[in-house]
């Protein structure tokens, strides 16, 4: 298993735990998140990415794993500069917007302040 990114969530907006519930999709930002978007976000500690973020990488949120299926083209940029991503548990293959990593779709666990979020590839 190759590890190309760990973070932990050190702060839940009011507002995000709804954009799960609602749009099945969290949104990460680093801890210099924008007053107008930081209610809609969890802040990440760590934003070091450390290889490409490509369909067949891991997402595991809390030791579940879920499958990326799609790769916005600004991911990877976003995510090293801001610590700001958007994971939609959809399932897409095709993508939608440049900052948003698709994952397989499935029930997210419930996240909190200290929850780990990961992506790896298995077998590398």
């Amino acid at each position: 298993m190759t590890k190309i990114f760990e973070t932990k969530i050190v702060s839940i907006g009011e507002q995000a735990p709804n954009m799960i519930e609602e749009a099945n999709m969290l949104i990460l930002f680093g801890m210099e998140a924008p007053a107008d978007l930081a209610d809609y976000c969890y802040k990440i500690s760590n934003k070091d990415l450390s290889g490409s973020i490509l369909p067949g990488a891991c997402l595991v949120v809390d030791g579940v794993e879920y499958p990326v299926t799609a790769v916005g083209n600004l991911v990877e940029q976003n995510l090293s500069a801001l610590g700001h991503i958007t994971i939609a548990f959809d399932g897409s293959q095709a993508g939608s917007l440049p900052g948003t990593l698709h994952v397989e779709a499935g029930h997210v666990p419930p996240l909190k302040e200290g929850s780990v979020i990961s992506i790896r590839y298995e077998g590398v």
